[in-house]
């Protein structure tokens, strides 16, 4: 089964890395366990948290949109679409910037399967 993923800089690849285990990833995107200047441990954003939505079959190009919890804005985020042939179309944030918006497709099938993530903080 063949996965594609999105990962974007920062706090979004440290995000995907927690959420899908890509342990492979963890010494570039861990922002959290690099020492920032002077020795101290770089901090993770007032209120941070990292929220998911659970892999889903959806029609090929049926976004799936995930909020962050009230009061939080979304930092970054990422999809995965999963499946033979399966191409994730789009990932980016919704127009209010309380959440991530994921679609995708997969070719020879008339759905796939899309999960979201999102790095939500106050």
């Amino acid at each position: 089964m063949r996965r594609t993923y999105v990962i974007g800089t920062g706090v979004t690849a440290l995000a995907l890395v927690a959420a899908t285990g890509l342990a492979a990833y963890a010494d570039k995107a861990n922002v959290a366990a690099r020492p920032a200047a002077h020795g101290r441990m770089a901090a993770l954003p007032s209120g941070y948290q990292l929220v998911t939505l659970a892999n889903a079959n959806v029609p090929n190009f049926q976004r799936r949109t995930l909020y962050c919890p009230s009061g939080k804005h979304v930092l970054g985020g990422g999809g995965e679409a999963r499946g033979n042939g399966a191409i994730l179309v789009g990932s980016f944030p919704t127009d209010d910037a309380r959440g991530w918006i994921v679609l995708g497709r997969q070719i020879g099938y008339n759905d796939v399967g899309i999960s979201v993530f999102a790095i939500c903080a106050d």
